[in-house]
């Protein structure tokens, strides 16, 4: 099974992809640690970013596509894999769904999972004092759900409209919302079909 895990920054979508991992037994790939990963092992394409990050600027979708295709070219994605952080616009979903069918493995389901923007901030708010993260002021925070609104929430659409999207409302319990995308899933707690 693939899938694709979407929903705004501090949704709990990296929280459940670990959960889901555990449960089904596929791999969850988060671009962000792929991009550290390969940066720390200097790889070709960690070279590649470093520079770009070096410079301050983005890591230019091609790039990120590349190393998305590294990770899929790994044998523990062939049963199937839980993408969290990718695809975040349209060119990207457009261009990871050319590569999927290349492949011969498209995604098989896309879940949003859906938090109030204020329980957000608030949830976000709370992980900074304990974290003692000091990048996530309220200001920034509501910068980023802007930029998620503007760039992320198309990708929503292009997958409700491909038929593939599911929507959840992530603001139950951590446990509560993994039941729910397990549902979604047809599967049961242990990951096995009901």
């Amino acid at each position: 099974m693939r899938i694709v895990l979407l929903g705004a920054p501090g949704s709990g979508k990296g929280t459940q992809a670990a959960l889901l991992e555990k449960h089904l037994g596929l791999p969850h790939i988060s671009t962000g640690v792929l991009l550290r990963h390969a940066v720390a092992e200097q790889t070709p394409i960690g070279q590649q970013a470093k520079a770009i990050i070096d410079r301050g600027e983005l890591v230019p979708d091609d790039v990120m596509l590349d190393l998305i295709e590294e990770r899929l070219a790994q044998a523990d994605t062939q049963q199937g894999f839980l993408l969290d952080g990718y695809p975040r616009n349209l060119a990207q979903a457009e261009s990871l769904d050319a590569l999927l069918e290349r492949l011969g493995r498209p995604v098989d389901e896309a879940i949003q999972i859906d938090v109030d923007p204020e329980q957000v901030i608030a949830r976000i708010e709370q992980r900074a004092a304990q974290e003692g993260r000091s990048d996530d002021t309220e200001e920034v925070l509501r910068h980023r759900m802007r930029i998620y609104q503007e760039q992320t929430a198309p990708v929503v659409d292009y997958y409700a409209r491909k038929g593939l999207l599911t929507r959840v409302l992530g603001e139950g319990s951590v446990e509560e919302v993994l039941q729910l995308i397990l549902s979604v899933l047809s599967m049961d707690e242990r990951g096995a079909a009901p």
